[in-house]
This record gives C-alpha cells, structure tokens and sequence, in this order.
C-alpha cells in the first residue's frame, strides 16, 4: 500500500481538478494513471438481471476500446462494471469508503486482489483502519466522479447513491450519461430523474465514446474507437426476434429454449434489443416492439 498526495506528480490530474479533492489517496495495486482515459460506471446494489449483464458489456467494450473504468466495488451494478473491465482485458479502479485494510464488500476481496492483479487499482482516501460508515460512501462517489472524463448511470433508484455520483460528476463539469428502463420500473427512478435534468441518454459503448469525444479531445487523449462489431446484431439477436416475431410475447425461459441459448446470453440481448428500441418487455414478457 502506497499512499500519494495531492503534490505528488502520480497523483490523477482529473481528481485534482474537482473542487474538494482529497489531500492524499491510498491504492493497492496501480494508481489511476493521468494519461489514460476513465469512464465511470455505477449504480444500484439492488440490480437487476438486466443491469447487471449490461454493465458489464457496456464495461467490456469500453476496456476494449482502451478506457480505464472505475467504479465502487459494491454489489449489484459496480461489481458486473469491474467485472466487464477484467473481461475486455482493461485496467479498472475500484474507489472504497473504508480503509484499504478493511476490504468491503467482503464478497468482492476475491475481486478486488482480481483488479490488482491484472494492472488496476483498489483506491481510498481513508487510512486503514476505517470503517465503512454510511456518509462515507458518499464522500467517497466525489472521487469515483472525479478520476473519470464520464459518469454512466445504470440503474439508479430514486434515493440511489448513484445520483450523488452524478450530481459530483455534473458539479465538476463531466458528462452524466444515463441507461434508461422501463417505465414505472423503480430501479429507474432516478435516473429517468437525471435524463428529465438534461444528462445525456445513451444505449451502447458506441454512444458513450461519442459523447465523450470533446472531453477526450480537451484532456489531450488521442482517438478512441469501439469495435463496431461487438455492437451489431449477430445470429443470436436475429434468432431472439424470429422466435419473437413467431410466437411472441414469451418469458425469457420460453424464449432460451426457443433459440437454444443460455439464459443468460438471451437477458443480454434482450437489454441491447430494448435499449435499441426493437423490444418491448410487459409483465415478465418480451415482444417486438410495434
């Protein structure tokens, strides 16, 4: 364990810019690096299926494409984020509310010795020995928000601690950028609540390094392109709208073995149809979207 302070040249130049940045920063593993880029990726502990296979991919692609993701490390939709950021072959960080001798959750110690071990970091602004008490998560969201060029929002109820990410992120001038869901879902409340304040709707890593390509251009970082491929229809989405369009509207187990898929892969692509706006969900069943 290393402990970095704010003079140190190793400290992140985008966590300095935030307006209460703290003094020092203690990190297990690699320190988030000033010269490569980071988006963020949080949300509810309470996910979703759905959320958490779509955090993931979302995570796994922008790694592809050569981003650094940071998250919380929590349960639920932080987790699939480092997961999918492991999966791409990334760097990840992941920013705690405790000391970093006091791993928490203690289900992710597995995953945070995972993220130091393939290059990333594990980062608190707490020395050991504290614990993880409530209001220190949210001091601790200020610095998710602020090593990062970009805060995705993927399921955020209406009192999730996600939306003081965003308000950190918005409040030191990077874009929010919002997953949206099903109406009247309460896993979307609030981030329904953030696209209605103006944060930027987006459905893939595509629309992310989209919108992010002023703020790359900004901070000095050169282009950045996700793999296409990994974004357009394949066999398994057009085998999900044939078994739809045939004999439609189905529950996710009628539709994986319809299509012989695992469940799984099936929510996947359902969350990527849904988002594009080809399927439609209504009481536990999927249709195409008329």
């Amino acid at each position: 364990m290393e402990e970095i302070s704010v003079e140190d040249p190793r400290y992140p130049e985008l966590l300095r810019q935030i307006q209460y940045p703290p003094r020092s920063v203690f990190c297990l593993g690699a320190p988030p690096r000033s010269d490569e880029p980071a988006v963020a990726i949080v949300g509810t502990r309470k996910a979703t299926p759905e959320g958490r296979l779509f955090a993931r991919r979302l995570a796994k692609e922008l790694s592809r494409a050569g981003l650094s993701i940071v998250s919380g490390l929590a349960i639920g939709i932080d987790g699939a984020a480092h997961e999918g950021a492991l999966d791409g072959g990334g760097r990840t960080v992941a920013v705690l509310a405790s000391g970093l001798d006091n791993i928490y959750p203690r289900a992710h110690e597995g995953l945070a010795k995972r993220i130091i071990e393939s290059g990333g970091g594990v980062l608190s602004e707490y020395p050991p020995g504290t614990l993880p008490l409530q209001h220190r998560f949210l001091d601790r969201n200020r610095i998710i928000a602020g090593l990062a060029l970009a805060t995705v929002i993927v399921e955020a109820p209406e009192h999730s601690g996600a939306l003081a990410t965003a308000r950190y992120a918005a409040e030191s001038g990077r874009d929010v950028m919002v997953v949206p869901g099903a109406a009247g879902h309460p896993n979307y409340a609030g981030s329904h609540m953030l696209l209605r304040a103006g944060a930027r709707l987006i459905a893939s890593a595509g629309d992310v390094l989209e919108d992010i390509e002023i703020a790359l251009q900004n901070c000095g970082f050169g282009p950045i392109k996700v793999d296409k491929a990994t974004e357009e229809p394949g066999a398994e989405d057009g085998a999900i709208i044939g078994a739809l369009k045939a004999h439609g509207p189905l529950t996710i187990d009628k539709l994986a073995e319809l299509v012989n898929l695992e469940t799984h892969i099936v929510l996947e692509r359902l969350t990527y149809l849904m988002l594009r706006g080809r399927v439609a969900e209504t009481q536990g069943r999927y249709n195409i979207k008329r």
